[in-house]
């Protein structure tokens, strides 16, 4: 989840009847969708003594403090581990992974029936991820092609905070809500719904 340590585990397993000693090389970078690394986050180096038919566990862990500040809106990071096998002339497997970071952050609740001519008040929930304080909060709430921009108080370090937000819709039929959050640490984290409105 955005705004979280990210823990991984890279598993090795020797299925020969062999000893081996497995040298692995790890990187991490911020990537676009595109697959262009952005900023390395992660480089580390170990290695590893495998016996017989036996499997070993490597964690790795990187921090927010590590990646946060790199991250795209996008919100990818690419990890690769390159690992050798010493003593077998150069025998190489490379693993590849990308994470996409979930946002948990924009929570929109309905009343339990919305009709067309009547006003309606919507509970939207907003948060702060991050283990630091953010500013310069904006939600831009796009509805019926109108766009309703809310400047919005600071949040502390993983605080929550919600508003409310009325409108009248003026036809029956699916109607599609947007917000999307931004603040000075991260932008464009967006939620929508899609409000079914009833005839009067």
């Amino acid at each position: 989840v955005f705004g979280k340590d990210i823990n991984l585990i890279l598993v090795l397993s020797n299925l020969s009847s062999d000893r081996k000693s497995v040298r692995v090389d790890m990187s991490a970078s911020t990537i676009l969708y595109t697959r262009r690394a952005v900023a390395e986050i992660l480089k580390a180096a170990t290695s590893v003594e495998l016996g017989p038919k036996q499997g070993k566990h490597i964690r790795v862990k990187i921090p927010y403090t590590h990646y946060g500040k790199y991250l795209t809106t996008d919100k990818r990071i690419q990890v690769t581990a390159l690992c050798e096998v010493m003593r077998t002339h150069g025998l190489k497997l490379l693993v590849e992974k990308t994470i996409i970071l979930e946002d948990t952050n924009i929570i929109i609740k309905l009343p339990r029936r919305v009709v067309v001519n009547k006003a309606v008040t919507l509970e939207i929930s907003y948060a702060n991820p991050l283990p630091e304080p953010v500013s310069r909060c904006v939600l831009l709430v796009t509805l019926m092609n109108q766009q309703v921009k809310i400047n919005l108080a600071r949040l502390a370090p993983r605080e929550r905070s919600k508003i409310y937000f009325e409108f009248t819709p003026r036809r029956a039929g699916p109607l599609q809500l947007q917000v999307d959050f931004s603040c000075n640490k991260f932008s464009h984290v967006k939620g929508f719904v899609t409000i079914a409105v009833a005839r009067a």
